[in-house]
C-alpha cells in the first residue's frame, strides 16, 4: 500500500495540495486526472520522492518496491538497450554490478562476498534477469537484433518503448507512469493496455487517452481545489456521472429521492455494460458499492467547441489520383495514393509513419507539392487545416484579439466584440483574450487554432494530431464536436477514442498504396485480411 497522509504542496503563494490524505491500494489501476495546472505530474514526483512535499509525507510499505517511467528519453544513453531495462529493477541491477565488479578484480578474500551475493541475486531471480528483459522487450516490438545497441543509437519512438520495459520489469510493487502511452503505435497501446487490465499490483498513472484509462483503471482520482478525490470505475464513469451530478445541481425543484434514484440507476446501468475482463470485474463489485453521495460535479470548464459551415458542400469533395511523396532525406512516404472522397465522409488517414500523414495533409492543404499524381477539390468546398507543427502560425508579436483578426472577411467580423466571442469559446475570456500569440502554451495554441477553424467555418475539416498538447476536458469537447459536425472531415489522431467515435472510414497510406475501407478504425484493425494486406504492403517497400 502507498499512503498519502496530509500532504500539501505550495509553490511561492500558489498551492497545489492542501492536506491531501489518500490511499493507493494493491491490485488497483488510478488514473490521475485534473485540468492543465492542476498538479498531476508534480503530485507523481512527489510520490516518487523527485520532489519533497511542503507538509506531510508520503509512506510504501517496508519490502515493496516502486518503478517509475522515466520520462528523460535520454538518460540512459550510455547503456546497452537489455541493461538499461534490467537497470529498472534498482535492487537487482546493484547486486549484478557489484558481482560483476568483484569479479573483475577478482580476490580469495572477495570469493565469500561473491558467494553472499549470489545467495541473493538467485532469490530474486537474477539468473532469469536477462531473458525476463529480453522477452518485454519482444513484446513491446524491440527486435533481438536491437537488445545489445547503445541506447544513444536507438530511434527516439524505439526509445520510449525500451523505457516502458524499464518500468515494468522486475514486477513492481508501485507503477507510477506519466503519459505512458506518447509516441506508441496502436498495437504497442493496445499491449499495454491488456498488460496492465491484468497487473495484480498497485498502478498510478497520467494519460490524456480517455480509451486507456477506460481500459485500464478501476479508480480515478480527481485533482480538484487542491485536494484529491477517489472514485470507484473508469474516466467514462468518472465523467459522466459528475456530468449527471452538475446537471442535478442546477434542478432545484428536483426532489432528492428523484435524484438519488436516477443516480443509483445510472450506476447500474454502467456496472452491467462493463467488460469481462479481471479488471473490469473488480470495477463491477467497486461500482456495486458506491454510495450515492459519493458523486460529485467537477469544477472543470469544458470549451465550447461548436463547428459551423458557412454553405453546404456539394457532392464532389475531394479526388486523389495516383499521389506520391518522398521525406527529405529519400525516404518513399506512400506512391500511387487514389481517394475519392463523398459528402459527410469522416475519415482517418493512418500510417505507420507520421511523416506520410503529414506529407498528404501539407499537399492536400495546398502548403506543399507531391512529387507525383494529382488532386482536385470539389468547387464547393472550403478547408480548414490545423497541421501537427502549428509554430509558423504564433511568429507574429501581436494579442490574440488581433492574431484571430487576422482571418475574418467582414467588417463587422472585425468588431472586438464578435472576435473575443470566439477566443472566449476556447477559454480565452478578458484579459485571456490579450495575451501576447508568441507566449502561448502547447495547448493554448491548439486552442486558438480551434477558435480560427470555427471562425472560418468550412465544410471541410483537416486535422493532423489535434489532441496533441490538450487537456482532457478539451480533448472531450472537441470529439463530441466532431461527432455532431455535419460536413467532411479528415483526422490523424493517436487518441483511439477519437478515432472510434468519429471516423466512419478508414484510409491507411503505405509506401506501396492505400488500403481503404468503410469500417470503424476497431474493426479495421481487427480484421485478419486486412493485417496481412498491410503487413505485405510495408514489407514490399522495405525490400
Amino acid at each position: 500500500m502507498l499512503l498519502v497522509s496530509n500532504l500539501s504542496v505550495q509553490f511561492g503563494k500558489r498551492v497545489l495540495f492542501d492536506e491531501v490524505n489518500v490511499a493507493f491500494t494493491e491490485g488497483n489501476c488510478y488514473g490521475i486526472i485534473g485540468a492543465n495546472g492542476a498538479g498531476k505530474s508534480t503530485f507523481l514526483k512527489v510520490l516518487s520522492g523527485k520532489i519533497d512535499p511542503t507538509s506531510g509525507h508520503v509512506h510504501l510499505e517496508p519490502g515493496k518496491r516502486m518503478s517509475i517511467l522515466e520520462q528523460n528519453h535520454n538518460a540512459h544513453d550510455r547503456h546497452q538497450v537489455l541493461e538499461t531495462v534490467v537497470m529498472g529493477n534498482k535492487p537487482l541491477f546493484d547486486i549484478k554490478t557489484q558481482i560483476d565488479a568483484l569479479y573483475a578484480d577478482y580476490t580469495d578474500e572477495n570469493a565469500e562476498k561473491i558467494g553472499e551475493l549470489q545467495v541473493q541475486f538467485e532469490e530474486m531471480n537474477g539468473w532469469n534477469a536477462d531473458s525476463d528483459a529480453a522477452a518485454l522487450l519482444s513484446n513491446l516490438g524491440i527486435t533481438e537484433d536491437l537488445h545489445y545497441t547503445q541506447m544513444a543509437d536507438m530511434d527516439s519512438k524505439l526509445k520510449v518503448r525500451v523505457l516502458l520495459a524499464q518500468a515494468l520489469f522486475g514486477n513492481p510493487d508501485v507503477l507510477i507512469m506519466d503519459e505512458p502511452t506518447n509516441d506508441l503505435d496502436y498495437e504497442t497501446i493496445q499491449w499495454l493496455e491488456h498488460f496492465l487490465a491484468n497487473y495484480d499490483n498497485t498502478v498510478i498513472v497520467v494519460s490524456h487517452d480517455r480509451h486507456f484509462l477506460d481500459a485500464v483503471c478501476t479508480s480515478i482520482a480527481d485533482i480538484d481545489f487542491g485536494k484529491i478525490n477517489v472514485y470507484s470505475g473508469n474516466y467514462t464513469f468518472w465523467y459522466q456521472s459528475s456530468q449527471l451530478a452538475a446537471r442535478q445541481r442546477a434542478q432545484q425543484n428536483k426532489k432528492a429521492e428523484e435524484k438519488a434514484k436516477e443516480l443509483q440507476e445510472f450506476i447500474q446501468r454502467f456496472s452491467a455494460n462493463v467488460a469481462k475482463s479481471k479488471q473490469a470485474t473488480s470495477r463491477k463489485k467497486m461500482l456495486d458499492k458506491l454510495k450515492i453521495d459519493e458523486i460529485k460535479p467537477s469544477s472543470r470548464r469544458y470549451p465550447a467547441i461548436i463547428f459551423e459551415r458557412e454553405r453546404e458542400a456539394g457532392d464532389q469533395i475531394l479526388n486523389v489520383e495516383k499521389l506520391s511523396a518522398t521525406s527529405d532525406d529519400g525516404d518513399v512516404l506512400f506512391q500511387g495514393v487514389d481517394i475519392n472522397l463523398a459528402k459527410g465522409d469522416k475519415v482517418a488517414i493512418i500510417s505507420k509513419d507520421s511523416r506520410a500523414t503529414s506529407a498528404f495533409y501539407n499537399i492536400i492543404s495546398g502548403k506543399t507539392k507531391a512529387d507525383g499524381g494529382t488532386y482536385q477539390w470539389g468547387v464547393t468546398t472550403t478547408q480548414s487545416y490545423l497541421p501537427a507543427d502549428n509554430s509558423e502560425y504564433f511568429e507574429e508579436d501581436i494579442n490574440l484579439v488581433d492574431w484571430l483578426r487576422q482571418w475574418t472577411k467582414t467588417e463587422e467580423e472585425r468588431e472586438e466584440v464578435y472576435v473575443r466571442g470566439f477566443l472566449g469559446k476556447m477559454l480565452f475570456s478578458g484579459e485571456e483574450a490579450l495575451k501576447k500569440s508568441t507566449v502561448l502554451s502547447g495547448g493554448e495554441k491548439v486552442r486558438c487554432m480551434l477558435s480560427r477553424m470555427m471562425l472560418l467555418r468550412a465544410n471541410v475539416l483537416l486535422l493532423d494530431e489535434p489532441t496533441n498538447h490538450l487537456d482532457l476536458e478539451s480533448i472531450t469537447a472537441f470529439n463530441n464536436s466532431l461527432k455532431k459536425f455535419k460536413g467532411t472531415v479528415l483526422l490523424t489522431t493517436h487518441d483511439h477514442e477519437f478515432v472510434q467515435t468519429v471516423a466512419n472510414r478508414i484510409i491507411e497510406i503505405t509506401p506501396k498504396g492505400a488500403i481503404d475501407r468503410y469500417l470503424s478504425f476497431d474493426d479495421y484493425m481487427s480484421d485478419k485480411n486486412i493485417k496481412v494486406q498491410r503487413e505485405k504492403m510495408y514489407e514490399m517497400a522495405t525490400v
